[in-house]
């Protein structure tokens, strides 16, 4: 398959290595422009945002909300045919406060509404570290989970094989306004779980609780004196989150 994606960041390159680690096909870019990807060792072709949108199946957008504006000409010149694939998490201390989501929007709901048309959310509720080296052949025992929403069944189900390939199982989280379920502060969120343990935890989710969680899991891994392991991190995020 041929994949476009914006964004090099951890989550964007680790996809794209991944990706052509699988044989696909793969252009890069950086929505600062392509400068902004000179001297970096990436996987795949490094293009401008325009050239990451023409003649592919697959678009995947992995930079932060404020920069999403800048491309949504990049999505206009895209086929429908195309699946667009959101990665994002909103976190109002490092994007700036967005009123619509603070007063309930959803998080890829307000992304889709930015970039003028659907998407499919997933790649977000596992951390940087997970997804590079957790993955794992289909039917091991205690394969870790990545969750996956969106409305359009076809193009949510191309996503789900994709992830697959990479290592990892998948739950359909639902619809996109559904999505909420797999943001930051749920029991879904970072927390390296099976498929079984996926499910339960997106039903166990709280959507006024969730903003509340996550600030209390930013404070903790920001404090001063804060030291953590990836296993650490889990750990705190299922404590938090789950209570």
């Amino acid at each position: 398959m041929k994949f476009g994606i914006i964004g090099a960041g951890n989550i964007g390159s680790i996809i794209a290595e991944k990706l052509v680690a699988n044989g696909h096909e793969v252009k890069i870019a950086d929505a600062r422009g392509i400068k902004r990807l000179e001297g970096k060792e990436l996987p795949g072709k490094k293009v401008t945002v325009e050239e990451a949108g023409i003649a592919i199946d697959v678009l995947i957008v992995s930079i932060p909300l404020h920069a999403l504006p800048s491309i949504r000409h990049v999505l206009a010149s895209v086929g429908e045919e195309v699946v667009v694939v959101d990665t994002s998490n909103y976190y109002p201390q490092r994007d700036n406060k967005i009123e619509e989501i603070e007063k309930g929007t959803v998080e890829s709901v307000w992304v889709s509404k930015q970039l003028g048309r659907p998407v499919i959310k997933a790649f977000n509720n596992l951390l940087a570290s997970t997804l590079q080296n957790e993955g794992t052949p289909e039917g091991t025992r205690g394969r870790i989970a990545m969750a996956i929403a969106g409305d359009d069944l076809s193009k949510k189900q191309i996503v789900m094989e994709i992830v697959n390939e990479m290592g990892f199982d998948t739950v359909d989280s639902g619809s996109l306004e559904d999505s909420w379920r797999q943001q930051p502060g749920t029991p879904a969120y970072c927390t390296e779980l099976t498929k079984e343990e996926l499910a339960e935890a997106l039903k166990k989710a709280d959507k006024d609780k969730a903003p509340l969680l996550r600030d209390r899991a930013i404070e903790k891994l920001s404090a001063p004196t804060s030291a953590f392991s990836i296993k650490d991190v889990v750990h705190m995020n299922r404590e938090i989150y789950n209570s």
